[in-house]
Order: structure tokens, then C-alpha cells, then sequence
């Protein structure tokens, strides 16, 4: 695997308040279960020798359906994980956008 393709360990973050997707947590899901049933019907795809463009196509489709979830999620964070900090301080607030803007520049390489 590549090192761009490789998994990114994720970071822990104590938070006692409620995360700002939990208002649409089984929305999440729902759409990540979705998305999880498009890669298995990729690597079946791949398994039964599909031809390449068709292959392509459905990886389109699955990157743009978790491009949509992480621009919504990082839409939640701004919304309320952010919005709460600022609130708290202007330490708080700082924090927290240093920490989104460095997910999303995650998102964007």
C-alpha cells in the first residue's frame, strides 16, 4: 500500500460535550453503511474481471459520496464543536479552528 493510501491513525480527543454530528448520528451511519456496501461491490467488480472503466466509475461515485460526508461533518464540527469553543475563549476558540483547519487540509491533499 502506499503511503498516501495507508490508514491515518485517528486522534483522541477528550470531549465531554456531545459531538456536533450526534443530532444526525444515524444519518451517518445510515450513509456510511451505503458506502460501505459500494466498496464491496467494487472488489467484487474487481474480482469477477469487470472492465476498468466501469470499475472506475463506481470508485467515483464512492469517493464523492465520502467527500459529501466529510464536508458535512466538518460543517457539524463547525457548527458546534467550534462555535462552542469560541464561546468558552478565545484559547479555546483558536484550538479549534487550528484543529479543523489541519482536517481539512487532511481533505484536501
Amino acid at each position: 500500500m502506499t503511503e498516501t493510501a495507508a490508514a491515518v491513525e485517528p486522534e483522541v480527543h477528550d470531549h465531554d460535550a456531545p459531538h456536533g454530528y450526534a443530532s444526525d448520528k444515524v444519518a451517518y451511519l445510515k450513509r456510511m453503511r451505503r458506502i460501505e456496501g459500494q466498496v464491496r461491490g467494487i472488489a467484487r467488480m474487481i474480482d469477477e474481471d469487470v472492465y476498468c472503466i466501469d470499475i472506475l466509475t463506481q470508485v467515483s461515485a464512492v469517493t464523492k459520496a465520502l467527500q459529501s460526508v466529510s464536508l458535512a461533518l466538518v460543517e457539524d464540527h463547525l457548527g458546534h464543536c467550534v462555535v462552542d469553543a469560541a464561546r468558552a475563549s478565545d484559547e479555546a476558540a483558536a484550538a479549534k479552528v487550528k484543529e479543523a483547519t489541519a482536517a481539512i487540509g487532511r481533505l484536501v491533499r
